[in-house]
């Protein structure tokens, strides 16, 4: 399934309570997670310390942060949808996710999107879609939960 295109508010709501997506792969390593405990002085050893992490936890290997995964959402989102005619677009809300599974280093991730709704806000287009991280080989996903933007068409 190639990228979806969406030019107008009417074009979102044809797609409500579809899948949109599922974005490509990518591989978490050790140096994005370095550099993300750097960016957030969120060193702590189950992500940054390897031979700690190997001997110590509870998972073999550091972990990425959870927040590293959540943050990769916009790469990944960017992927599957593409918006034109807008002037703006605004992240709006992260609610009710979830972190159920902890994604070790050099796993693959992807995200799985569907649409969950479509409000006109006085011109303004807020969408909800749920959200799932898949790792490969893992049933579990690594979290889910609901993403909300705003979109302003032009």
């Amino acid at each position: 399934m190639g990228k979806l295109i969406i030019r107008s508010h009417a074009e979102f709501e044809e797609h409500v309570g579809q899948e949109l997506g599922v974005s490509s792969y990518i591989t978490v390593t050790q140096e994005q997670i370095n550099k993300f405990a750097d960016a957030t002085f969120d060193h702590q050893w189950i992500h940054v310390d390897e031979e700690r992490a190997k001997k110590e936890g509870k998972f073999g290997s550091t972990i990425a942060h959870g927040y590293l995964t959540l943050s990769l959402l916009p790469c990944m989102w960017n992927e599957i949808l593409q918006v034109e005619n807008i002037s703006m677009l605004v992240n709006y809300g992260v609610d009710e996710f979830r972190f159920n599974q902890p994604v070790l280093v050099n796993s693959k991730i992807r995200t799985r999107v569907v649409l969950r709704s479509v409000t006109n806000l006085r011109g303004i287009t807020k969408i909800q879609l749920n959200v799932h991280m898949e790792i490969e080989g893992n049933k579990k996903p690594a979290f889910e939960g609901i993403m909300t933007f705003l979109y302003h068409f032009i």
